[in-house]
């Protein structure tokens, strides 16, 4: 017979009317809508945490930037201590491979006041305003000194609108500073956890709240193409600039990371990741079940074909092969069917927002969904070539129908 001789028969049988007939049986039924949710869910799965990870990374990025160059004496707080920033030193960072943008920032903790409403924030001084210009949801940028940008929470919680004006309030070690700032634009991110908290402004409002020099900041906001370059990218500025000394011969430059500025938020997103990896065992373990139930049927279905091929001279490997190539038609179509389920699903989410979140504990107001295609193709081979390999065993029931026997029964 020809090498492909145990295709075109599980072929033939497979697109049988009486092959079509033994597929329609509820158990080939139940097994074939196993694999199917098993896939489907797989697939939302990697779409919907590879969706997670990526748009809190990037809500938190466009609040702190990929990486910050910060004082080497930062304690972490936003009143930080000052750094000079000079056009060389932007430039040389800018340079790096990967950089997108470098750009100074200031910030100073204060709070808001109205008659009604206090509400304590940070104002943050910048000039990379992308971010804020995607989320705005009225009015304009700010445009000049005192003029801020707030989030619609903060604007909800204390009564204002664009075109207010608001005290503010800022503690230095020796006096109070209060300055009166007009609110021309509103902005939400749906990332109440920063919402809340930041107001934003031209860097020159800062600067004089401070009495800081033009070349000091509080910092440079870093951000990369890549967000997997993050951590290569922090190691080539750290070490460019560790042994950097101001004046007095102290060290002036700190490098921290996104994920080294919010660790509770990233351990949260690398608890996913396990999530992810759990789900995918569980289904592929239904997936494989289901599919090995539905070959057991195959085969029992298939006695006297099974004695009458043997019968003929047939060896228990080439009669295995038939039955494996119908199984692997069953799972071909339970992946297909699972892949257009499961995209679909993903990117109707993905257009429509259908399924809400809570933003307060989820920091996004819907499921984010993106579409991972490396990982969606290496999950569909992974679960083709499981599924094949968990037949093997139990196609080993073959071996022991005896022709004669069959014969006989019959």
């Amino acid at each position: 017979m020809p090498n492909n001789a145990e295709l075109k028969i599980a072929t033939k049988l497979y697109f049988s009317q009486e092959g079509e007939a033994r597929h329609a049986r509820p158990a080939i039924r139940v097994a074939l809508a196993g694999m199917i949710v098993g896939v489907m869910v797989m697939i939302l799965t990697i779409c919907i945490v590879v969706g997670f990870k990526q748009t809190v990374t990037q809500q938190v990025a466009g609040f702190g930037a990929h990486i910050q160059l910060v004082s080497f004496d930062n304690n972490n707080t936003y009143d930080m201590q000052p750094i000079p920033v000079s056009d060389s030193l932007l430039a040389r960072l800018e340079a790096y491979e990967h950089v997108v943008s470098a750009a100074p920032f200031i910030t100073k903790p204060g709070m808001l006041k109205t008659e009604t409403a206090f509400q304590g924030i940070v104002l943050k001084g910048t000039e990379y305003w992308d971010f804020f210009a995607k989320n705005i949801v009225e009015g304009q940028l700010p445009q000049s000194p005192q003029e801020v940008l707030i989030s619609r929470m903060a604007a909800q919680q204390m009564g204002l609108s664009v075109g207010d004006g608001v005290n503010a309030y800022f503690v230095d070690e020796s006096d109070v500073r209060a300055r009166r700032l007009k609110i021309v634009g509103i902005y939400n991110t749906g990332f109440e956890q920063f919402d809340e908290l930041f107001v934003v402004t031209p860097l020159e409002t800062v600067r004089r709240l401070q009495g800081w020099e033009t070349n000091v900041y509080s910092g440079v906001e870093i951000l990369v193409d890549d967000i997997a370059m993050i951590d290569e990218v922090a190691d080539k500025i750290y070490f460019a600039t560790v042994n950097h000394l101001d004046e007095d011969g102290y060290h002036v430059y700190y490098v921290q990371t996104l994920r080294e500025q919010n660790p509770a938020i990233f351990a949260w997103l690398d608890l996913l990741d396990m999530n992810v990896i759990v789900i995918i065992v569980l289904m592929l373990l239904v997936a494989g079940f289901n599919i090995v139930s539905g070959l057991i049927i195959l085969i029992l279905d298939g006695v006297q074909l099974i004695g009458t091929l043997k019968a003929l001279g047939a060896d228990n490997r080439f009669v295995q092969r038939i039955f494996l190539a119908q199984a692997a038609l069953l799972i071909g179509k339970g992946v297909l069917w699972g892949n257009i389920l499961g995209l679909g699903l993903a990117t109707l989410q993905y257009f429509t927002h259908l399924v809400p979140l809570e933003a307060a504990t989820y920091y996004v107001d819907h499921v984010p969904v993106a579409f991972a295609w490396g990982w969606i193709v290496a999950l569909n081979i992974l679960t083709i070539g499981i599924s094949l390999l968990i037949l093997l065993l139990p196609s080993m029931i073959i071996t022991k129908i005896s022709p004669a026997k069959v014969m006989h029964f019959e």
